[in-house]
């Protein structure tokens, strides 16, 4: 299988390449970095993909002279980004790019008939009815590659015709669940970079801590696997040992459990159906003997509440949320804005905003582009 990555020099694209490496079937055709490009240029000497890109046209001009003497193409920018998402050469595209700049290239990959590893959950939440429809239009496949919703694709393996009564989406609780409200005014970036569990980028870390990640990951649950609201539910799993579950009209629920190691979904998403040997750690159940549950409080972080809130609006108002809260976790780690600013700026922006309900892709990225715009002013 031959496979491009977005975003090859982040934490899912490095951990996707880390399975390349332990699978032999997998040969690497495409790959692309923001900026990052010692790294980038690694992997190319590695891999040897045919081609790369990278964001700005100078790093570009860098590259290609590091790599003088392979065979190996440079782009750059966002057409850089969708060359590498279409190359003719590659069987599937694993979208790592974290943000809503992750879209444009998932349709380029799905209109070149490109199966879709899809990590990018920027994606489904500002466009999910669009690019689904394009799914199906196209007749390709797209595998969810967040271990939640890897999780609920394994556990409905077999259970075609079965119908779903809920799905039980886990949380971990990030690392701030047991502070209360006045604490969390005081959080510092370093505080909310530390999660318990995972180890992931910044952006999706800080996602994490307000429960947004959560939030959009039940927006990208709605689309992936045709649900309502009502069948969605959010489970704090402070132990990250369920990634998610199943639960049929009889009752029964299926689990997928597994150490927090992002590897097992980026690998399953690559090499379904077959499930091979490959670099994730291996479960011990002896001692991880404990799983608990609780709900999560909604109250002390408003974030998830206004997920369910922007998929109930509909239109383009997810993509709003999402663009707001891109806005403002930049300002976040930026030392602009303190921790509970996030939320409260998201809620403003989707106050003041008109929602459009018959809308095209270049509305969604117009809304995307209104939310950071009205948050950067207020």
């Amino acid at each position: 299988m031959k496979l491009s990555i977005l975003g090859s020099t982040g934490s899912i694209g490095t951990q996707a390449l880390e399975v390349a490496e332990a699978v032999p079937e997998i040969e690497i055709v495409g790959l692309t970095a923001h900026s990052n490009i010692e790294l980038l240029e690694s992997q190319a000497r590695r891999f040897r993909p045919l081609a790369v890109a990278v964001m700005e046209e100078g790093s570009a001009l860098k590259l290609q002279r590091t790599l003088a003497g392979e065979k190996i193409e440079v782009y750059y920018g966002m057409e850089g980004l969708e060359i590498i998402a279409s190359l003719s050469s590659a069987d599937m595209v694993l979208n790592s790019l974290v943000g809503n700049i992750g879209l444009m290239p998932t349709v380029k990959a799905i209109d070149a008939g490109k199966d879709i590893a899809l990590a990018n959950k920027e994606t489904l939440v500002s466009a999910g009815e669009l690019i689904m429809k394009r799914v199906r239009e196209k007749q390709v496949a797209l595998r969810p590659v967040d271990s939640e919703h890897s999780a609920i694709f394994q556990c409905l393996q077999g259970n075609s015709g079965n119908e779903v009564r809920k799905i039980h989406l886990t949380a971990s609780g990030g690392p701030f669940k047991d502070k209360t409200k006045e604490e969390l005014e005081m959080v510092t970036v370093e505080d909310a970079l530390k999660h318990p569990n995972w180890s992931m980028g910044r952006k999706i870390t800080v996602d994490s801590a307000t429960y947004m990640n959560k939030g959009l990951e039940v927006i990208e649950a709605k689309w992936l696997f045709n649900l309502s609201l009502e069948q969605i539910e959010v489970l704090v799993h402070p132990q990250s040992i369920i990634h998610s579950m199943v639960e049929f009209m009889d009752g029964s629920v299926m689990a997928q459990l597994g150490e927090p190691d992002m590897r097992t979904p980026i690998q399953y998403a690559l090499t379904y159906p077959k499930r091979v040997e490959g670099p994730a750690h291996k479960i011990d159940f002896f001692t991880r003997n404990k799983l608990t549950f609780e709900p999560p409080d909604m109250e002390k972080f408003p974030c998830l509440r206004l997920a369910f809130d922007a998929v109930k609006t509909g239109g383009t108002m997810p993509a709003v949320l999402n663009g707001a809260n891109e806005e403002a976790v930049d300002g976040f780690l930026k030392g602009r804005l303190c921790f509970t600013d996030i939320p409260r700026l998201i809620e403003m922006t989707m106050d003041a905003y008109t929602v459009k309900y018959d809308f095209d892709l270049e509305d969604a990225l117009e809304a995307d582009r209104w939310a950071r715009e009205y948050l950067r002013k207020v």
